[in-house]
């Protein structure tokens, strides 16, 4: 296979971390976030920058670059994989998105910030002269631990409290404030990827409100980015899909690997267990729909990122089919996992990395982007239901 020569770069970067991601990866999941080393080694490496535009100083990444490169990460732990997939979209669509005064205060010392939260609205924020004041209580801030930046979505209200109501729905801000404004709560007792501390927080005790400057906010449907390259204009609709979907093509695939390694050195009272025409049979099954899944996945963001490299813009089916390999990769990394950990028996039953990925493939299909209503949305698009002007927002179509 070709490697784009900035893509190799990536690719090497990730490789001489990954002996350290695996070594750590226990003691990552015993204290509930990832250890100040591993945190270290990726900041440093560029991997959790590699897609900030460049003019804040970041690697300015195609999503296949980066697709790639959670996917490798993603099979070694899916923690890491997943906190790096976060710090990229959240501090990529903050670089892009926010006005020039708030760029100079986050980024004043250079591209090298983490950043972490909820852009969930869970919380409300007040219009007052300059900006807003933000309360609420947020979940899943995932890698908040190391966090020097916040990301937080609001419904926006007016004085009285009252949600502000636009053409199609609740009108949504995202806030980003330093990580001493808010209290974490430590919360994070959960059935997989507990290594990403994706703990609830929400304001110091005692203060009611926080005030965030309008500078340092932009909307949650926004697309029209103010810098950074083509891949920005995406906005949270696509780029959510597109980071979720790659942590899922490492934590699928290392699940068929753990089982690779158990079954054929384990032989028990029935014999082999690698000699077994029926387990060949669903391994073989379980192979198959697991690679077709990556096919579509890298069918749909190929063709996705072509476009954005040449500055078109996406159609509708396009982030439709974004969404819906999205779900349909989940679906099938959950049923391929559950068979697996069926025929490991007791390696997966026991605190073995197979267990490790059992539970953390069903820890994503947890996540609000996995919701029947959106797939609902895709058959909607795809049966050519929609308006002529119908766009995608992060959790439907609008039109």
């Amino acid at each position: 296979m070709n490697v784009h020569p900035k893509q190799r770069e990536y690719l090497e970067r990730v490789d001489e971390i990954l002996p350290l991601v695996e070594e750590r990866a226990g003691a990552a999941e015993a204290q509930g976030h990832l250890t100040d080393d591993v945190v270290a080694a990726m900041r440093s490496s560029g991997l959790y920058t590699m897609m900030y535009p460049a003019a804040v100083g970041g690697g300015d990444a195609t999503l296949v670059e980066m697709m790639r490169v959670v996917e490798r990460l993603s099979h070694a732990h899916a923690s890491v994989g997943w906190c790096t997939m976060v710090n990229n979209m959240e501090g990529m669509m903050m670089a892009a998105f926010i006005a020039d005064e708030g760029i100079a205060t986050v980024f004043a010392n250079g591209p090298d910030i983490t950043i972490a939260g909820n852009g969930v609205p869970r919380g409300f924020a007040r219009p007052v002269d300059g900006g807003y004041m933000i309360r609420g209580r947020w979940a899943y801030g995932s890698g908040i631990h190391h966090a020097e930046w916040i990301h937080t979505g609001c419904f926006i209200t007016d004085q009285e409290g009252n949600m502000v109501m636009g053409e199609d729905g609740p009108k949504i801000i995202i806030t980003h404030h330093p990580r001493d404004t808010i209290k974490l709560l430590g919360n994070w007792d959960v059935l997989g990827l507990r290594a990403t501390g994706s703990y609830d927080y929400t304001l110091p005790d005692g203060q009611e409100e926080l005030f965030v400057p309008a500078t340092m906010t932009y909307r949650f449907d926004d697309t029209v980015p103010l810098r950074g390259g083509p891949q920005c204009g995406l906005g949270l609709a696509g780029l959510s899909a597109f980071g979720h979907t790659s942590w899922a093509l490492g934590v699928g695939r290392r699940v068929l690997d753990e089982l690779a390694k158990v079954i054929v050195e384990r032989t028990d009272p029935f014999g082999k267990s690698a000699d077994s025409p029926s387990f060949r049979f669903q391994f073989a099954q379980a192979e198959a729909r697991y690679r077709a899944a990556r096919a579509l996945a890298y069918e749909t963001w190929l063709a996705i990122d072509a476009r954005a490299m040449k500055g078109e813009a996406q159609p509708l089916e396009a982030v439709t089919m974004a969404k819906l390999c999205l779900r349909h990769l989940h679906d099938v990394i959950s049923d391929v996992a559950t068979f697996a950990h069926r025929a490991a028996r007791g390696a997966s039953l026991h605190a073995t990395p197979m267990q490790r990925v059992y539970r953390d493939i069903h820890a994503g299909t947890q996540h609000i982007l996995m919701a029947d209503q959106i797939v609902e949305e895709c058959g909607r698009a795809l049966l050519g239901l929609t308006g002529e002007n119908a766009e995608w927002t992060v959790f439907g179509i609008k039109g």
